[in-house]
């Protein structure tokens, strides 16, 4: 106990004044003259419960007053909570609350003239907020709650709270589909988190093995509703993501007062399930009913049949896909084979492949035309060669001093070589060289004369 307790506190006349002691120091058995001594007198008493030794203890009833001052201190404290028993006497009633979330109840005394104030009784289940005041009985040392009002909560309440928790919630972003999950293609493994023997549970494993015979599930079963549901299902919500094999989780309830789905709006679940790693389908009630949890999911079902239906395809129908694609690859394939089979006739059927040496023929007739373009055009340029040479050496031979010589003229030549060309150079009695057409001549000069050709 606080050793602040003081020792001012009214003791009953009654009150004993002297305890039995041993005597300070001894050891053994007391004498029983010790014993018979009294301890302390009332005077002498500790102020304070700390201050108390087995020596110098406190009277019962000192305490008890001294814990009934304490606690009369305290100021009253508004609470929450849920009604799980009400016992009506004449002037007095007794209600027992439960915490909403934890497993803790209290009980609770009301009067005459606060169960006066409600528009109906209290019944059980129901939730309402109650200022409480301890008290603490002397006599009895009994510690009570006494209720000095009582309101219910009601429905416009509840929705207010959810209101403004689902606003907080959208801002942050715990709504945004951006950030959602989406659900593997086909599951291996599906935690499932429902109630005890529930019909949703019946209901999700029921059509998802209907769907997807070969699907495996991994089931908490927890309470979802009432107090300590919310942190239930978050247990068991950590638990199935901690699993690698787990690739889903469904949350499932059938259906249920809006009361009955208040587990599902709890802030720490739906924080919970944002934090998951695993994507979460959501599966609360009908479709009427839309707990704050549907919108924290990756993935909202409508009911736990709907869950089933959404986790797992539908056997049958990817089969008939998987038939249909066979048969559209089948169509592909052999629409490819028939194209490409036309289009290999088609080249087959053209002349290069049809008659491959036409092209060679063709190639032959280019290459002799070509050949006797080549031999005539070498040929006439031979021959006008030729024609070109003779008429050259013609007049080369027209040109040259041997066909002068031929026509019967000479040359006449110097002793040293040079062509005498004009008389008055020659010397009489001088030898000269007179070359004629065929061989030559020696001549001696005997006179010379200016006289030209046709001259007299």
């Amino acid at each position: 106990m606080d050793s602040s307790f003081s020792a001012d506190a009214a003791f009953p006349p009654n009150a004993e004044s002297a305890r039995a002691s041993h005597a300070p120091g001894q050891q053994g058995a007391a004498s029983p003259h010790d014993a018979a001594a009294p301890r302390s007198s009332p005077a002498q008493l500790p102020e304070k419960a700390g201050e108390t030794t087995p020596e110098n203890p406190w009277p019962l009833s000192k305490l008890s007053h001294a814990l009934h001052g304490y606690v009369q201190k305290a100021p009253a404290a508004w609470v929450e909570g849920q009604v799980i028993e009400v016992n009506q006497r004449a002037r007095v009633c007794y209600v027992t609350l439960r915490d909403l979330q934890e497993e803790a109840s209290v009980n609770v005394t009301l009067f005459q003239k606060e169960m006066a104030r409600l528009e109906r009784p209290l019944e059980q289940g129901s939730r309402v907020v109650v200022s409480l005041k301890a008290d603490f009985y002397v006599k009895t040392g009994r510690l009570s709650m006494l209720g000095r009002d009582i309101r219910p909560v009601g429905l416009g309440d509840l929705l207010e709270r959810l209101e403004r928790l689902r606003r907080a919630l959208a801002d942050e972003g715990l709504f945004d589909p951006a950030r959602k999950k989406p659900l593997p293609v086909l599951p291996h493994r599906v935690g499932l988190i429902t109630g005890r023997n529930s019909d949703a549970e019946k209901d999700v494993v029921r059509n998802a093995t209907n769907r997807w015979p070969g699907v495996q599930f991994e089931i908490r079963e927890v309470p979802v509703q009432g107090a300590g549901s919310a942190r239930a299902v978050i247990g068991a919500l950590e638990e199935l993501d901690r699993m690698a094999e787990v690739d889903v989780i469904v949350i499932a309830r059938g259906g249920g007062a809006f009361e009955d789905l208040l587990s599902f709006s709890d802030e720490a679940l739906l924080r919970a399930v944002f934090a998951a790693d695993t994507p979460v389908v959501s599966a609360i009630g009908h479709e009427n009913d839309q707990p704050l949890l549907d919108h924290v999911a990756d993935v909202r079902a409508s009911t736990p049949t709907d869950a089933g239906k959404r986790i797992v395809p539908d056997v049958q129908d990817e089969r008939l896909r998987l038939s249909q694609a066979r048969s559209a690859l089948d169509r592909a394939v052999g629409t490819m084979i028939e194209r490409e089979q036309q289009g290999l006739a088609t080249v087959r059927s053209r002349p290069v492949l049809a008659q491959p040496d036409g092209m060679i023929l063709v190639r032959e007739e280019d290459l002799d035309r070509w050949r006797t373009r080549a031999w005539s055009a070498a040929s006439s340029l031979t021959l006008r060669a030729q024609d070109s040479v003779a008429q050259m050496r013609a007049r080369v031979r027209a040109l040259s001093p041997q066909q002068t010589l031929d026509r019967g003229y000479a040359v006449v030549q110097t002793p040293d070589g040079s062509v005498l060309t004009d008389a008055t150079r020659a010397e009489v009695g001088q030898w000269l060289t007179v070359r004629l057409a065929s061989g030559e001549l020696g001549v001696d000069v005997t006179g010379t004369s200016t006289r030209r050709p046709g001259e007299h």
